[in-house]
């Protein structure tokens, strides 16, 4: 499994508002860099693949553990 450089945590966050405090969480990260994303909002696994597929960041994982959801995107 791949360390996180950062966590945000966005549980509790309606949608799509985890996706601006992803993005804030991606520009202070170098290329490379891993940030963890945790929501609880089941949109955000939808909204997490559109959002990497458009700003070019990889989305290396995507899981759910006990009503979370955990996202592991990769900055280039």
């Amino acid at each position: 499994m791949t360390a996180a450089s950062t966590t945000l945590d966005a549980r509790g966050m309606n949608c799509p508002l985890p996706i601006p405090g992803t993005r804030k969480a991606l520009n202070q990260l170098a290329g490379g860099e891993v940030l963890e994303v945790i929501a609880t909002n089941p949109g955000a696994v939808r909204d997490m693949a559109a959002f990497c597929t458009r700003t070019g960041n990889r989305l290396i994982s995507s899981n759910e553990d006990g009503g979370s959801f955990v996202f592991m995107i990769e900055k280039p």
